[in-house]
């Protein structure tokens, strides 16, 4: 049985506007819960630095696997971050500067003792669509430039591309499109606004048809289901948010080897939770920020994904 003198602090969205069937961090809450840990809830804005101290202004928290109240808040949690056993960085993208100022913080109170779930420095570090540069024999060819004369080039080699901004999340300004499409003019100059934004093309990969798969690692190792996003007819995206349907699968022998070729790489970098979005055989994503899909994966296979993060988390306190 877990020490019930642990605390969590959760640093979050605001609690009242999360969708409580699909949220991975209501998840990871309830786990928590249910091990007797403490929950302080934290919002962005609650963090601050003074005189060279880590400090939270929160509240305790009592949450429910329940749709219409999910959460009670109780009293006020002030203190040094580093007084919580360990604090989770769940706030959702995007990743802007105010996102990178708070990893500072929690970079802090890492610094001092606390757990941070993730690792702050790779939180910064892994950039989600950037990042799969350092597995380039696991992905599609992709190209990282602010050239639309390069991005040109690269369309007309592979005939077919997905082009998208290098900090795009959810699905938002996903291009398909064919060398000769009379619009790629015009998409270049969007993405890329006239050459002054980073933009990645990857080679399109048919397979997508049957699904974006989200592949979810703890601690280095995969969950041994998938959750392939599937796309509507009439967008080719794989996005919940954007209409896509959830199909949990079983992990395929090359799903597992894409994962043993990333898992050790992330949690050597104190990547505790982390989620590889699989098209066909490639790897096309990796996040680090706020993976979700732990609820839909729970529902159709009777598992509990954030309990066994939360004996990954143990270990790492116990160790």
């Amino acid at each position: 049985m877990a020490d019930t003198k642990r605390r969590l602090g959760m640093v979050m969205d605001p609690i009242e506007g999360i969708t409580p069937a699909k949220d991975s961090t209501l998840a990871m809450l309830l786990a928590a819960q249910r091990r007797g840990w403490d929950l302080v809830y934290l919002r962005q804005q609650d963090l601050l630095i003074r005189e060279g101290v880590p400090i939270g202004h929160g509240r305790f928290v009592t949450v429910f696997d329940d749709s219409k109240h999910w959460f009670e808040l109780g009293d006020p949690w002030e203190g040094s971050l580093d007084t919580l056993d360990t604090v989770f960085m769940r706030k959702d993208p995007p990743f802007d500067m105010e996102y990178i100022y708070s990893t500072y913080i929690l970079q802090l109170a890492e610094d001092r003792g606390s757990l941070v779930v993730n690792e702050p420095r790779s939180l910064r570090d892994i950039n989600e669509k950037a990042y799969t540069a350092w597995f380039a024999h696991c992905t599609p060819p992709t190209l990282i430039t602010r050239s639309i004369n390069e991005i040109k080039t690269f369309l007309a080699e592979q005939r077919k591309a997905v082009i998208k901004p290098l900090d795009g999340m959810g699905g938002r300004s996903i291009f398909v499109v064919n060398d000769g499409d009379p619009n790629t003019n015009v998409i270049l100059e969007t993405l890329t606004d006239y050459g002054s934004r980073y933009t990645v093309a990857q080679r399109y990969v048919p397979e997508i048809t049957a699904g974006d798969k989200r592949i979810l690692l703890i601690d280095g190792e995969p969950v041994e289901y998938a959750l392939a996003r599937i796309p509507g007819p009439d967008d080719p995206r794989g996005n919940l948010v954007m209409g896509a349907t959830g199909e949990g699968r079983e992990l395929t022998d090359r799903d597992r080897w894409l994962c043993a070729q990333i898992g050790p790489v992330l949690r050597d970098k104190g990547v505790i939770f982390a989620g590889i979005d699989v098209i066909g055989d490639y790897l096309t994503e990796i996040n680090v920020t706020s993976p979700t899909g732990i609820r839909e994966l729970d529902r159709q296979f009777d598992i509990d994904i954030a309990d066994m993060l939360l004996t990954a988390v143990e270990r790492r306190l116990s160790g």
